[in-house]
């Protein structure tokens, strides 16, 4: 009779409540947070010269008001009414992301 086969190596623990790699999280908070983060970082990314010249003249809110209001209706589509709703992870990347840290939303 053959020795039973080793048992795999256990992988690497993460720290306590957090996955090893974040982004093979099956969490919805941590994916719609996630997804609120790259709707805004995109509107960044597409629009910096836009996006400063609006947040220097206190104009992002008008400015952006119809990429945000496209972005939220693709937030809410990806993640659901009632975790958009019930949460701010939007407006969170709305204010670090879009406004540089100011609270604007």
């Amino acid at each position: 009779m053959a020795p039973p086969a080793p048992k795999p190596a256990a992988a690497p623990a993460a720290p306590a409540g957090r996955p090893l790699n974040p982004f093979l999280a099956n969490d919805p908070a941590t994916k719609a947070r996630r997804m609120a983060r790259a709707l805004v970082s995109d509107l960044v990314v597409y629009n910096t010269a836009r996006r400063d010249t609006a947040l220097k003249s206190g104009t992002l809110k008008e400015e952006f008001g119809e990429e945000i209001r496209k972005s939220l209706e693709e937030y809410v589509a990806q993640v659901g009414k009632e975790l958009a709703e019930s949460t701010t992870y939007f407006n969170d990347a709305l204010n670090e992301i879009l406004a540089g840290g100011q609270k604007i939303w």
